[in-house]
């Protein structure tokens, strides 16, 4: 992230403020999750992304020079991490108008189609959704239904982007082979 933002940077002039949280080790599969899974447990996600909204967010637009409106803040996260950065973003638009949501974890619960069916008619979101052509068949076809689900729902398509990537496998030098393409679309650049 911070290689490929330092380029951008020297390219465009354009500086990012990067908030990386570390997760929870055993934890981490509550944090990432805002339902629970009767295999996997989890089910913790609200409260950690209220935090973040509602404690960590307000903590550096205080202590850093941000911008602090809503369509200049990201949320970005892959796998269980997209998942939860899904969620966040629909869940406080006024606090996270960019959402980068990649190789997203859709499957952990059926209970996200009612929530993108509550939350999804956003206006104003970005959305970028990602995923590999060699992740699993059903976490592609959770994402591009997920896209197809938000636009009947009212969500602009010019605001959502979804691309299976060739060759992509569920992993980071995938991400991170991603991460550029994902901001110059939240970011129009």
């Amino acid at each position: 992230v911070d290689e490929t933002l330092n380029d951008l940077y020297k390219n465009t002039g354009k500086g990012f403020i990067v908030i990386g949280i570390e997760n929870g080790g055993e934890k981490r599969i509550e944090e990432y999750t805002p339902w629970k899974n009767e295999k996997y447990g989890g089910g913790k996600g609200a409260i950690y992304i209220k935090f973040i909204a509602k404690k960590l967010k307000p903590f550096i637009d205080q202590n850093y020079r941000t911008k602090h409106v809503a369509n200049q803040t990201a949320i970005i996260g892959s796998s269980l991490g997209g998942l939860i950065s899904f969620y966040g973003g629909l869940e406080y638009p006024d606090v996270f108008g960019k959402v980068g949501a990649l190789s997203t974890s859709f499957w952990f619960s059926n209970k996200v189609i009612d929530f993108a069916k509550e939350k999804g008619k956003q206006t104003q979101t970005k959305l970028y959704l990602l995923i590999g052509e060699k992740e699993v068949a059903t976490m592609i076809h959770d994402t591009l239904n997920m896209e197809k689900l938000l636009i009947e729902l009212g969500f602009p398509k010019e605001n959502i982007k979804s691309k299976v990537a060739v060759g992509g496998q569920h992993k980071e030098s995938f991400w991170r082979a991603e991460f550029l393409e994902t901001v110059k679309f939240l970011y129009n650049l």
